[in-house]
């Protein structure tokens, strides 16, 4: 009888493969194009169609939501028509965008592209969702979000988009040909869907599985002073236990599975950095196959096309509501998005495995631990780079940079983060003080810039939390460093958190105090950064140093917040040199970036380059100790 559920005898082969390779395949390599399209379109809708805070964000929310409504449309067509042609025409859709997006320098091209991916990606699971067998479903779901993440590892976390040169576009284009090739040859279910639940959980796993990565990758407090093959092993693993996940759930043990997802899910909202990021893709993976596991009448089964487009509409929801918190007040925490999430995959895999299951395959759980092994291995080889060593400045000079690199993304929406290091280690800087800086957010694609940037520069670096534990201010620098301290400053109503990252280090000999910061709420902030310049100029029981503040102050030399910092001992070298715009970077009209100086430290010189890497520009000074 058609749609029948039949048990499926286990050969010695089957027991570890349960279906034919060409479906999860073709789910795997449409899960990262997918991602690949996602990390490009969600930093696009920031930078380019809202400029960074320039768009009313309920615009932007609806701009966004559009890409994913639109493939709802597929609901009506598949009435009309078959499904299979819905998941052809949205597979080729998404290899055509993504080849186009490696093509794409930046622009609006490169965000209705990236929104066009997006959107044909979910032509693409609806179609599937509607031919493709119960078994292959978790496999290739839980496979592609592993491959995606892996490979964003691999590349240390700057994906094949944003590189240039035929090697990139080659391996794009190879992949787009698998991903056709798997779709084509994926034969339709007779009848055996996988049950509308775990198709329309992948939306939440993929927003807890973008949030986690992001978290476990940043190196935290005592792993700033170890290799970054640390890291990259931590994210090996975390990766790997997503596999897992799918491959040791048992549809006996769903409450342990939702109630450890529900748990380590809280623990990392509580502390981002803790080990319970490497259990939340372990839970995810368990939810994924207990849902895949129920058994499903086959007049539901069709539910699944609407089924994954409703979960990414939660995967878009969640995504806005949790980071449009660090901008507007939304009356509530931003961590309970997380949570709700989990609690919404750990319920919905709960009940939909307390039907009545399908034996599962026995999967060889021993043999993936090699495999792993020698995963986190090539991550720790390519990743790895030494620690840079101390270099004493003989001389009592020193050259600065303060730069707000928007997160990397420069003037037309491409990351940047090679040729702004690039440019900054033509610069001969001692000292370079950034700020916007961006550890992990998923909105921005899930970059480590100050890595990435250290890397260039060939610099050590130190990393103050502002907004999170994942964004905020860095100091990087191969002088000799005596103290580290970030002070947090106060709301003030603003939503963003703000932090004064006071350091000491030595140049020729001689303590130099150091104050950096980017102030979101200057009125009530620049009180207490002078506060922090003048315990740092005249420390108790200490010999008096000259101190320096520098960052995005967003404040002109004309503002009240001024006077307040020219109270503290400081002075502005520029007003000498022109008053030199630095905001927007592409017709500057004003000048809220800067580095003043306090007694004891002199500019030699002071310039503002104009460079496109990002939506300010940078101040360059070069300082000499009297």
């Amino acid at each position: 009888m058609a749609g029948q559920v039949t048990e499926r005898r286990d050969t010695p082969m089957m027991r570890w493969i349960p279906c034919r390779i060409e479906t999860p395949t073709a789910i795997a390599l449409g899960v990262l194009l997918l991602t690949d399209a996602l990390r490009v379109f969600l930093p696009s809708l920031i930078t380019l169609y809202g400029r960074a805070g320039e768009t009313p964000p309920e615009q932007m929310g609806i701009f966004a939501a559009l890409w994913f409504v639109l493939p709802f449309a597929a609901v009506p067509i598949a009435r009309v028509t078959r499904a299979r042609p819905i998941q052809l025409c949205g597979a080729v859709l998404l290899v055509v965008a993504r080849l186009v997006l490696q093509t794409a320098d930046g622009g609006d091209l490169q965000l209705y592209v990236s929104a066009a991916g997006v959107c044909a990606g979910l032509f693409f699971l609806y179609g599937t969702a509607r031919t493709a067998a119960r078994e292959a479903v978790p496999v290739g779901l839980a496979a592609g979000l592993a491959v995606s993440v892996v490979a964003h590892l691999l590349l240390d976390r700057v994906d094949l988009v944003w590189r240039d040169g035929p090697l990139p576009w080659l391996a794009v284009t190879a992949v787009g040909v698998a991903f056709l090739a798997a779709v084509r040859l994926s034969p339709p279910s007779a009848g055996d869907l996988a049950p509308a639940a775990v198709w329309f959980l992948f939306g939440p796993v993929l927003l807890i599985s973008g949030m986690t990565t992001g978290a476990v990758l940043f190196p935290g407090d005592v792993w700033e002073q170890h290799p970054a093959a640390l890291t990259a092993l931590g994210v090996a693993l975390h990766v790997v236990a997503l596999c897992w996940g799918v491959v040791v759930a048992r549809t006996s043990g769903w409450v342990w599975w939702t109630v450890i997802l529900a748990v380590a899910t809280v623990a990392w909202t509580v502390t981002p950095a803790s080990p319970s990021t490497l259990v939340v893709p372990l839970a995810l993976g368990g939810c994924l196959r207990l849902a895949a596991a129920a058994r499903t009448a086959p007049d539901r089964a069709p539910r699944g096309g609407g089924a994954v487009l409703g979960g990414m509409v939660v995967f878009l929801v969640g995504t806005f509501l949790y980071y449009a918190a660090y901008d507007t007040d939304l009356g509530f925490p931003n961590f309970v998005v997380p949570i709700a999430a989990a609690v919404l995959v750990a319920g919905t895999s709960a009940k939909v495995s307390r039907r009545r299951p399908v034996t599962s395959a026995r999967w060889p759980v021993g043999r993936w631990l090699p495999a792993s092994l020698a995963l986190a291995a090539l991550a720790a080889v390519l990743t790895w780079q030494p620690t840079p060593d101390e270099r004493e400045a003989t001389r009592p000079e020193f050259t600065l940079i303060a730069y707000n690199i928007r997160m990397g993304f420069g003037l037309k929406g491409r990351l940047d983060l090679d040729r702004m290091a690039g440019w900054a280690r033509e610069q001969r800087p001692d000292v370079v003080l950034l700020s916007e800086v961006d550890r992990g957010w998923m909105l921005n694609g899930g970059h480590d810039d100050l890595a990435r940037i250290s890397r260039g520069l060939g610099m050590r670096y130190y990393f103050a939390p502002a907004a999170d534990r994942l964004w905020g201010d860095a100091l990087l620098t191969n002088l000799p460093v005596r103290q580290v301290v970030s002070h947090p400053l106060g709301g003030h109503d603003h939503p963003t958190g703000a932090q004064a990252q006071a350091i000491v280090l030595t140049v020729g000999g001689r303590e130099v105090g150091i104050v950096n910061t980017h102030l979101q709420a200057p009125p009530g902030q620049a009180p207490e950064a002078a506060a922090v310049v003048r315990a740092l100029a005249e420390p108790k029981g200490g010999t008096t140093r000259p101190v320096l503040l520098a960052g995005d102050l967003n404040t002109t030399p004309d503002d009240p917040e001024m006077r307040v910092l020219s109270a503290a001992g400081l002075s502005d070298p520029l007003l000498s040199l022109g008053d030199p715009p630095t905001s927007p970077a592409d017709a500057p009209v004003k000048r809220i970036d800067h580095v003043l100086l306090g007694p004891g430290l002199r500019a030699v010189e002071a310039r503002v380059p104009r460079v496109p890497f990002s939506d300010h520009l940078p101040v360059v000074v070069r300082l000499r100790l009297d």
